[in-house]
């Protein structure tokens, strides 16, 4: 069941559309940027915003699926002259999408065979059977992964580990059906992934695509060449601070009721171990294939940048294609030759969260058409608003309206967006512009609140195992600390990289 009663889906069905319509009315002509300039608002970009809020009502609420949300562009963005249909269903492709299905396909692959069974056991044995070491487990290996991993990546190789994780509490309980304690369990295993891709991708410039933004920001505006190291000094502190901070939240105050340690403890752990054996050959192709796919995202970017003779012939070796081809391998590789047996076969991919795919898709058309009619630039003008207020109340601001912000369109986009114009307004906002660029850069990462907000929160989201009320509520108090975290630490820290004389 949904967060929300039939009555409220009921009501939003109607009222999304209306508001839309009252919001599209209401916008202003025009709007002053940081520069100061008068800028028109254009019909597609109202459009654009009123159908960003009729999109946003539908997910909260759930009033049809998710993924039926995520088509809304197909069929508005034309009608509405916001888009051409040829342009609005090209992220409905982008490579980001092959990126999900190569890893849904990796996890069938794994599922199939009770890999993940074994993976999940080893964990529990290594972490301990408590539930908050578990959860912690779960989020730091996620997050120190996503340090120099893609977050798409990195979730996309731990949400099986999580599911197997919670398939083996469930075994274990003597409940006939999910507890309180399970639920709330396997709610804070899945979001402790998604929140370590995301909090662990902020520490270091290869992380997230928002900090090579800034870097190469800086360096063409500024001539100041930023190194992983000078990064990490403010980004670090970030992590450092956040992710117990995250842990705690969901443990301690949003899912406070737990399941207990799984009966028979440590004995229990070791006996499933035994009895499943040796590795199968299903299995070790799996394992291998696994291994190997890691190995690759891990290396990804001294793979494209090698060279022979001048020529690169792995440049177009993505994380997406990488992906693709660890699952496409999996339909290949024989594990009985007798029987014909490969190591995946369709019939075992009912499993895929195929609604996932349109779900990010939408999310990725959404983003493309706010930056591509300007509501974008509408939106970080917004920042103009906080001239005149002190510093730290400015920087919180910057922070609150980035955070948010992200939550409804491309994280890379809301940087390379916003950089240039808050720079521009620095002076005027009366704060170091070090400190704005931080804040900006830091924050456009920060989205933990809707499923399509990130990679990892739809492919947490994707498990089928959450409900979208679940992480609005999780995702906003965590939105909320992350404001005040990344605004303290950029002021306290800012300074290291200081821009000005």
């Amino acid at each position: 069941m949904g967060t929300f009663s039939k009555l409220s889906k009921t009501v939003a069905l109607f009222l999304a559309p209306l508001l839309a319509l009252l919001l599209y009315l209401v916008l202003p002509d025009s709007y002053v940027n940081g520069s100061g300039q008068t800028v028109a608002i254009t019909h597609a970009a109202k459009a654009c915003l009123a159908i960003l809020l009729w999109m946003a009502l539908w997910w909260f609420t759930e009033t049809v699926p998710i993924a039926v949300t995520a088509l809304l562009p197909i069929v508005l963005y034309p009608l509405c002259d916001v888009n051409t249909l040829a342009k609005t269903l090209v992220p409905y492709a982008s490579d980001t999408i092959y990126l999900f299905l190569g890893g849904f396909l990796l996890a069938a692959g794994i599922q199939r065979w009770g890999l993940d069974k074994r993976i999940a056991l080893k964990t529990l044995q290594i972490v301990g059977t408590s539930p908050g070491a578990i959860i912690a487990g779960m989020m730091v290996a996620t997050g120190f992964i996503s340090m120099w991993v893609s977050n798409t990546a990195t979730a996309a190789m731990m949400v099986p580990i999580a599911m197997a994780v919670m398939s083996v509490v469930r075994q274990s309980s003597s409940s006939p059906t999910i507890t309180k304690g399970e639920r709330n369990f396997g709610i804070c295993v899945l979001l402790a992934v998604a929140y370590g891709a995301s909090i662990g991708g902020m520490g270091t410039i290869i992380g997230s695509p928002p900090n090579g933004i800034f870097v190469r920001f800086v360096q063409q505006t500024y001539g100041i060449d930023i190194s992983i190291f000078d990064w990490m000094k403010v980004g670090m502190p970030v992590v450092l601070i956040l992710m117990p901070l995250s842990w705690l939240l969901l443990t301690k105050v949003l899912f406070r009721e737990q399941i207990k340690k799984i009966e028979g403890g440590k004995e229990w752990i070791k006996e499933e171990l035994i009895s499943l054996g040796k590795l199968s050959k299903g299995e070790t192709v799996v394992l291998i294939v696994f291994v190997v796919t890691v190995i690759l995202w891990c290396f990804g970017a001294q793979i494209r940048s090698f060279t022979i003779d001048g020529v690169r012939p792995f440049k177009q070796v993505s994380d997406a294609i990488i992906a693709m081809a660890a699952g496409i391998s999996l339909f290949c590789i024989p594990v009985d030759f007798k029987r014909g047996e490969r190591a995946l076969d369709w019939k075992h991919c009912d499993s895929i969260p195929w609604d996932v795919l349109l779900l990010f898709g939408g999310g990725l058309t959404m983003a493309a058409t706010i930056q591509a009619t300007g509501s974008a630039q509408l939106i970080a003008a917004q920042a103009a608003s906080f001239t005149g207020l002190p510093p730290v109340a400015v920087v919180i601001g910057v922070a609150a309206l980035v955070i948010f912000a992200t939550e409804f369109t491309s994280n890379t986009a809301l940087a390379a967006t916003m950089l240039p114009l808050l720079a521009a307004a620095a002076p005027v906002l009366g704060i170091p512009v070090e400190q704005v660029l931080l804040v900006t850069t830091l924050g456009a990462s920060a989205a933990f609140m809707m499923p399509v907000a990130t990679p990892p929160n739809a492919i947490i989201f994707g498990t089928g195992h959450i409900q979208i009320g679940d992480m609005i509520k999780a995702g906003f108090w965590l939105n909320v600390i992350s404001i005040f975290v990344i605004a303290g630490v950029c002021m306290v820290l800012g300074g290291v990289l200081s821009l000005t004389n």
